[in-house]
């Protein structure tokens, strides 16, 4: 009598599952990482079941998700059964408190000294004037004169209080679009609350920014036409966008693939 191997013997390997769907949807390694933006190297490691390239856990569990999609494979078993084989998913940790947003100052404006100078002239000018016609008006005994200094002056004129509207605060992120360039696109990233591992290119797929954020450090990337952004663990980071803050970016453990030009990221 022979014993036969288990289901999960059976089972082929993370890597080995994401050849073969590849392999049977008819798609080279170069068209999976242009559809997912992995890099081809780690493509090549990834289904050789090497996950030391992809930065951590976290991260290899976003490109394996990624992957499983490009090739038309539910992720969920087969992150289950990396998390079987590396350990398990790590527990949650507390998310750090809001900090408030940092407010991109404008340059100061210089003052116009002409200006004022040429508003000084005017105002003595206009000064001596005044008192040379009201003098003239003093010493004539005319009835014009007369009815002048025997008239009271009008009241000035009453606004209710519903009709008085309060001053219009601008809104900080409106100031903070200001002082930057409208003909570019602006972009920073903060890892707040973990690390999180940041690509970014330009419209023509040159690699501006690669590389793993650790926490508390940012990132300001900026470019004339457009910036194609890929954040690993993107609930962990804190997006502005052109001075705005992209108040939901993705969860926590995720790739996030974003895409954004010049003016408002809501409406890109």
């Amino acid at each position: 009598m022979s014993i036969g191997n288990s289901p999960e013997a059976d089972r082929p390997s993370v890597g080995a599952a994401l050849q073969k769907a590849r392999i049977g949807a008819g798609l080279t390694v170069e068209e999976v990482s242009t559809t997912t933006r992995v890099r081809i190297p780690i493509v090549h490691a990834i289904e050789q079941d090497d996950f030391s390239r992809c930065g951590g856990d976290v991260y290899a569990r976003g490109h394996i998700r990624a992957l499983a999609r490009a090739v038309s494979l539910d992720p969920g078993p087969l992150i289950d059964q990396f998390d079987a084989e590396h350990g398990g998913r790590p527990a949650p940790t507390p998310a750090a408190p809001l900090y408030e947003a940092e407010r991109i100052r404008s340059e100061p404006r210089r003052p116009n000294w002409t200006a004022a100078m040429v508003a000084a002239i005017v105002a003595v000018v206009g000064f001596v004037g005044f008192t040379l016609f009201t003098g003239g008006d003093k010493s004539d005994d005319g009835p014009i004169a007369a009815h002048d200094a025997n008239a009271k002056p009008a009241p000035a004129p009453t606004r209710h209080p519903s009709t008085i509207k309060p001053p219009v605060k601008p809104d900080p992120s409106d100031s903070a679009v200001a002082g930057l360039p409208k003909d570019k696109v602006t972009i920073k990233v903060t890892a707040r609350d973990g690390q999180s591992w940041v690509s970014a290119k330009d419209a023509n797929g040159k690699l501006l920014e690669d590389g793993l954020l650790k926490k508390g450090e940012s990132k300001t990337i900026t470019d004339k036409e457009r910036i194609d952004l890929v954040l690993g663990n993107a609930g962990a980071v804190q997006l502005y966008v052109n001075g705005k803050e992209v108040k939901k970016v993705g969860d926590k453990g995720t790739v996030e693939r974003l895409s954004y030009t010049p003016g408002d990221p809501q409406a890109g």
